[in-house]
């Protein structure tokens, strides 16, 4: 009977999820979750996703075809077969611009998933995936690497041990809020806890300037900006985004519950601590993933799924997908822009998605203001 007073009592309760009386909640766990999650259709959502895609392949096909060294969309893909095509032109492919494009999209995808799984664990629109101090401890490390002269390799290493940092500072601080067992929002701690850390190594990042040399400042400034130049290897952002994949998207159903509340979320029999530190994880390590191969690109983890839910709705079931293909390919499109954009000359690409990002996210809150 308590279990039943309960539901009766939670404003949050989904409507059309029957009351439980007599009986344990996570009994009925199947059931009203899938009351719980219902969002659009299937055929709806693959019509997205298609649509999406078919994008991203005509912006894979530019990314090949334009660049100081004009082809023919058939010279580029040509190129991509053994012994097709030009000579000159399959080296310019396959050496520069195919890896460029890969890492592209592949750091697009993670930064918009990261971005779509922290606004659900943090519930707020705004949040973005350097909130955390993922970008922050990546730079501090990268920044230290790049003054002392090391290889790319090493470079990327520390990035990537940085973020690691990072992860593990915000994780002990906010250990008891991330892992508690009850009802309560742990995302105001875990949001504090983030922004300290995120502010801390934004003022080593600034030591670090100052201190270092003149001849490497424009190489650093590129890589804090966001730069896809130079990137051979795509093959590590691509396997983390395989991975973060694997694992958030088969927690979309838990996700859209988690949106109405952790105290409905546990009553329907959603583990919900194991889901904070699951979400946490896999954002985190995504956005150090693109990190690591690009150095901070901005506003992708913000605008891309904000847009998305603006236009088609909050299941996550839909977005989560949509975000990663709408992602990689605004990061394609823009990296397309800042190699063209002044050519010869290139630009960061982090530059290009500041540039587009913000008047579009202005545009989007003129249009409809956030509640």
């Amino acid at each position: 009977m308590l279990h039943g007073m309960f539901f009766d009592a939670d404003p949050n309760r989904p409507r059309g999820v029957p009351v439980t009386s007599g009986r344990h909640p996570q009994s009925d766990a199947p059931r009203v979750m899938r009351a719980a999650v219902h969002g659009m259709s299937a055929a709806r959502a693959a019509a997205i996703w298609a649509a999406l895609a078919a994008v991203v392949a005509l912006l894979f096909v530019a990314s090949l075809s334009i660049g100081s060294v004009p082809m023919s969309p058939w010279q580029a893909l040509a190129s991509l077969v053994p012994h097709g095509g030009d000579a000159l032109f399959a080296d310019i492919v396959r050496t520069l611009r195919l890896p460029r494009a890969l890492a592209g999209f592949a750091c697009g995808a993670l930064l918009a998933l990261a971005g779509a799984l922290l606004q659900v664990l943090l519930r707020n629109p705004l949040a973005e995936p350097y909130v955390l101090g993922v970008s922050g401890g990546a730079a501090g490390f990268a920044l230290v690497a790049m003054i002392a002269g090391g290889a790319w390799w090493l470079v990327d290493a520390s990035a990537f041990a940085g973020s690691l940092v990072s992860v593990a500072l915000v994780l002990g601080l906010a250990r008891r809020e991330l892992w508690r067992g009850d009802s309560r929002d742990a995302s105001p701690r875990l949001l504090l806890t983030g922004v300290v850390i995120a502010a801390g190594w934004g003022a080593l990042v600034t030591l670090l300037l100052s201190l270092a040399p003149d001849a490497r400042l424009r190489g650093i400034i590129f890589w804090l900006t966001g730069d896809l130049n130079g990137v051979t290897a795509p093959w590590f952002a691509w396997s983390a985004l395989l991975l973060a994949a694997c694992v958030a998207l088969p927690a979309a159903p838990q996700l859209n519950v988690l949106l109405r509340g952790d105290a409905t979320a546990q009553a329907l029999g959603v583990p919900v601590a194991r889901l904070r530190v699951r979400i946490y994880l896999v954002a985190s390590l995504a956005a150090a993933a693109a990190v690591t191969t690009a150095g901070t690109i901005g506003f992708v983890g913000l605008v891309v799924p904000h847009a998305l839910r603006l236009a088609f709705g909050n299941d996550q079931r839909m977005l989560l997908p949509a975000a990663m293909l709408a992602g990689g390919g605004g990061v394609m499109a823009a990296d397309l822009l800042a190699r063209t954009a002044i050519a010869p000359a290139q630009l960061p690409v982090g530059v290009m998605t500041a540039l587009i990002g913000v008047p579009v996210f202005l545009w989007m809150l003129l249009r409809r203001p956030m509640r």
